[in-house]
C-alpha cells in the first residue's frame, strides 16, 4: 500500500514545481516532540501565549527558566533523514521552496536553502522595546552568567523549545533584559500563540504556494489556521495537495494523495524514486 502511494507521489512531485509545507512531525525523529502526532504533548502542555509573556513578569521568568534548559535540547538536535531528503529534492530542482511551521532550524541544518520560517526560529532573540536582535547563543551565555549553577531536573520536553520544571526549581532564577535600550523585554524571535505571523512571511508563503504545481504537506496535522490556510488556498486554486503525516490531519478532505507513515522513513524513499524517474533526469 505504502509503495503504491509513494510511486504515485513520486510521479506527482517528479515533474517539479513543488512547494513544501512542513510541521512538527518532520522533527520528531530528531528528538523534538510535536503537539498532536504520536509523540504529542498537547494534552499536558499549555503553550505560552504572547499576551501572558508580555503582561506577566512572573510568567515570563518561568518561561525563561524553562526555555533556558529546553534550548540545550533544541541546540543539540540534528537533522534526520527526512530533513535531508527534502534538501536533496530541493537541490535536484524538484522543490521551489519550503514553508515551515517549525522553529528548530533543522531544514537549513539538513541542507535546505529556500526556507520561509513562518513562525520564526528559536536561535534568535529580539527586544520588544527597541527591536534589537541577538543570537540565542549570546543570550544563553548571559543567562548562564546571571544564574550560575542553575540546572533543574527536567520533567518533560515541550515542542516549543521549553521544558516542564517543578515550580520550586524556579526560585531565584533571574532573566536578563535588553542591554541596548536598558530594560527592554527580550523574547525568542518566534510567533507565540495569540501573536500574529509577520505579514511579509504570510505574503511570501502565499506566493510560493500559488505559483506551485503541487503543495506537499509534511508532518503537519494542519490543526491551526496558520498552516491550514495554505492548503485551503491551493485547493481553491485547483493546485493538487499531497499530505505525508502520521495520523489524520484537518487537510485530509482536500488531499489528492495521502501517505500515513514516518517521514524519516518514507521521504528518503520518495527522493530515491523521484531521482530514478526519467523526468527527473531530464530537468
Amino acid at each position: 500500500m505504502i509503495d503504491a502511494q509513494l510511486d504515485a507521489l513520486a510521479r506527482l512531485a517528479g515533474a517539479g514545481g513543488v512547494a513544501v509545507l512542513s510541521g512538527a512531525g518532520l522533527s520528531t525523529e530528531s528528538g523534538i516532540p510535536d503537539y498532536r502526532g504520536p509523540s504529542g504533548v498537547a494534552r499536558r502542555h499549555t503553550p505560552m501565549t504572547y499576551q501572558t509573556f508580555v503582561g506577566d513578569p512572573l510568567a515570563r521568568r518561568r518561561y525563561w527558566a524553562r526555555s533556558h534548559l529546553g534550548w540545550r535540547r533544541i541546540a543539540r538536535a540534528e537533522p534526520n533523514p527526512g530533513h535531508k531528503a527534502v534538501a536533496s529534492l530541493e537541490a535536484s530542482g524538484v522543490l521551489d521552496g519550503i514553508v515551515t511551521q517549525n522553529v528548530d532550524g533543522l531544514h537549513q541544518a539538513g541542507g535546505a536553502r529556500s526556507v520561509i520560517e513562518l513562525h520564526g526560529n528559536l536561535d534568535r532573540i529580539v527586544c520588544l522595546g527597541c527591536g534589537e536582535g541577538t543570537s540565542r547563543d549570546h543570550h544563553d551565555d548571559r543567562l548562564r552568567t546571571a544564574n550560575p549553577g542553575f540546572d533543574a531536573e527536567i520533567l518533560a520536553v515541550n515542542p516549543d523549545g521549553d521544558v516542564d520544571l517543578d515550580d520550586s526549581a524556579l526560585d531565584g532564577f533571574e532573566p536578563v533584559d535588553c542591554t541596548t535600550c536598558l530594560g527592554g523585554v527580550l523574547k525568542p524571535d518566534v510567533v507565540f500563540f495569540g501573536e500574529a505571523v509577520p505579514v511579509d512571511r504570510v505574503r511570501d508563503s502565499y506566493a510560493l504556494v500559488e505559483g506551485a504545481r503541487l503543495l506537499l504537506v509534511l508532518g503537519s496535522s494542519l490543526t491551526v489556521m496558520s498552516g491550514r490556510r495554505f492548503v485551503l488556498r491551493a485547493a481553491k486554486l485547483g493546485i493538487p495537495v499531497a499530505i505525508v503525516n502520521q495520523g489524520e490531519t484537518r487537510g485530509d478532505a482536500y488531499a489528492d494523495l495521502r501517505v500515513d507513515a514516518p517521514l524519516g522513513v518514507v521521504l528518503p524513499q520518495l527522493a530515491a524514486r523521484i531521482t530514478a524517474l526519467p523526468v527527473a533526469s531530464a530537468r
